[in-house]
């Protein structure tokens, strides 16, 4: 099965693997489209499997992401993601050779991921990273890592930028910064927003609109990042569920 490649041409089209079959994140998923057709100006590549599935690259060059890393003439890896069925499949690994194939084309000196030290959910596994060639060069905010795959042995190391190293926000209760990047974070904002208001905890989500605003956000993931009375506390987008067994966990330990 063959790969396609999303542009500006045909993305009104085609699928884009995210919340696939999830109607209640329609809105979002248009949200996002909006944000990867944006990123395309700016060189941002977005390959699936040519099928109804979650196989897929999205790629830029760093200077472009919307991540606090120093990574100047590397590419930047947003998301690699190959789910269900068509796992062990080699998706993964093609997925990336496409990836490395345009970062050397341009003269690159490699590619930059972020990744966590254990599986976790939304963040790429470091050890399926390392068995492709990657070496982790920094760490930061308790899980995350910085994996680099170099051309050029004689440039620096990428690396997070100081403001994620301990990061920490003003705000009392639950702040919440997230981009269009994912459809997930978009969508679940609102139920999560009514959930903490309810339980009178204090509420602010922020959506970062521009690369610049990324770039020096206070979180290492922009697709979201959450905080509590200041502290850095998950990059997970969680139903409400989740948050909700979230908030009983933080407001007892707040107690105590």
């Amino acid at each position: 099965m063959d790969y396609i490649q999303i542009t500006r041409n045909n993305i009104e089209q085609e699928h884009i693997c995210c919340a696939l079959g999830a109607k209640q994140y329609e809105h979002a998923v248009k949200e996002k489209k909006e944000w990867l057709m944006n990123r395309m100006d700016e060189g941002l590549v977005f390959y699936r499997l040519n099928d109804r599935a979650k196989v897929f690259i999205e790629y830029l060059p760093a200077n472009q992401a919307w991540v606090p890393i120093n990574a100047p003439n590397y590419m930047y890896i947003n998301c690699l993601w190959v789910s269900g069925k068509y796992k062990n499949q080699n998706h993964a690994r093609q997925l990336f050779e496409k990836c490395k194939e345009d970062a050397l084309a341009q003269g690159m000196d490699g590619i930059v991921h972020i990744v966590g030290k254990k599986k976790l959910p939304f963040l790429s596994d470091r050890r399926f990273f390392e068995h492709l060639g990657f070496t982790v060069v920094d760490y930061a905010a308790s899980y995350f890592q910085l994996a680099v795959y170099k051309f050029n042995d004689r440039v620096e190391d990428p690396s997070f930028k100081l403001q994620v190293k301990n990061p920490l926000v003003n705000n009392n209760g639950i702040v919440i910064y997230y981009t269009a990047q994912c459809p997930f974070a978009v969508g679940v904002i609102d139920d999560l927003k009514n959930i903490a208001e309810k339980r009178g905890i204090p509420f602010c989500a922020y959506q970062l609109m521009t690369k610049d605003e990324a770039q020096n956000a206070p979180i290492i993931w922009t697709t979201f990042g959450l905080f509590y009375n200041g502290r850095f506390m998950t990059h997970e987008i969680m139903s409400a569920n989740k948050f909700e067994k979230l908030l009983n966990t933080l407001c007892l330990s707040h107690k105590l």
